[in-house]
């Protein structure tokens, strides 16, 4: 039998009314939003619900929201019997994929990722850095364009997507230069993002440094469920290469499809999104469409996936609907 990855979004898959339901109908769900709530002092619960979009959009904002309400959404599977054999998170949802493995603990994943999401907008002022996310590229002749358009400023390639996507990340006027670029060297698309910072690359080190010494105060534990980086690509179950790791991919690409060719060449022939949106499940479905890519967001999708699950896991019935509702 195949075995079961557990996949936790980045920023980008944020929206108003984000956990909502699942808060309301399970309990375990609505246990993490209200601590969140009172590791970070203020109602995150709220900005998650109800908005307003702007303040979600704040990465200092976006970072704790979508941790938390994946892990919200971890939580539930977790009550209905559901366990990953591996589990992986794109950029900022490594840190959401180590609260499940037991390496972080919520309350102080949170306030970490909120740090993070100060520290990285801060790295850079406003308006200096961009992204752009280039469409049908192959990784060396994105490389080159980036090399081209450089000109003594940082343009890199950032997140490694999927055999169609690749995001570059640097100086505004270089990742204009380069966006340009890849069009004449044949890109299908090249898409401004609208990002407030350069993630993943090296004008991202102060943040990097940043982060270092708030680490001295965190606690990192055995992961009880062993995770692909992003940073290697490879799996990891010791604390110190967790932290290691974590430090390492502020300024490093994301090696988005490389981590998942790991998980399918280790036997995960099924993978849910845990936490908000489906962007996850797409990019998997351009990597390799012999797997099953699943999602869980809402109590809709919770039982979609419940559904396909049922026949490998038919012992494990989901929470009776009264108990669900309490």
């Amino acid at each position: 039998m195949g075995k079961l990855a557990f996949i936790f979004p980045g920023q980008g898959s944020q929206r108003a009314g984000m956990g909502k339901e699942l808060a309301e109908q399970f309990p375990a769900a609505r246990a993490v939003f209200d601590q969140a709530d009172q590791a970070l002092g203020f109602p995150l619960s709220t900005l998650c619900f109800e908005g307003p979009e702007e303040e979600l959009k704040l990465t200092a904002n976006t970072q704790p929201a979508i941790l938390t309400t994946s892990v919200a959404a971890y939580r539930v599977l977790e009550e209905q019997g559901i366990a990953p054999d591996y589990v992986a998170g794109h950029s900022l949802g490594e840190y959401s994929a180590l609260v499940a493995s037991d390496c972080l603990s919520l309350s102080e994943a949170v306030v970490t990722v909120r740090n993070r999401g100060t520290y990285m907008q801060e790295a850079v002022p406003a308006g200096q850095g961009a992204m752009a996310a280039l469409l049908g590229l192959p990784l060396p002749e994105v490389q080159q364009v980036c090399e081209q358009a450089a000109q003594g400023q940082v343009v890199v390639p950032a997140n490694l997507n999927s055999p169609g996507q690749i995001v570059i990340s640097g100086h505004k006027e270089a990742v204009e230069r380069a966006a340009a670029a890849a069009k004449d060297a044949g890109a299908k698309r090249a898409v401004l993002l609208p990002v407030s910072a350069p993630f993943h690359s090296s004008l991202l080190q102060p943040a990097a440094a940043r982060l270092e010494n708030d680490f001295q105060r965190i606690r990192f534990g055995g992961l009880s469920i062993p995770l692909v980086t992003n940073v290697d690509a490879e799996v990891i179950e010791t604390p110190q290469a967790a932290r290691d790791a974590l430090l390492r991919q502020v300024p490093a690409p994301v090696r988005w499809e490389e981590s998942m060719r790991k998980l399918i060449e280790l036997g995960c022939d099924c993978f849910i999104e845990v936490g908000p949106g489906k962007v996850l499940a797409g990019l998997l479905r351009q990597i390799d469409r012999s797997v099953r890519a699943l999602s869980v967001e809402d109590p809709a999708s919770l039982e979609k996936t419940l559904a396909a699950l049922a026949p490998p896991t038919a012992g494990l019935a989901p929470a009776p609907k009264s108990e669900a509702a309490s």
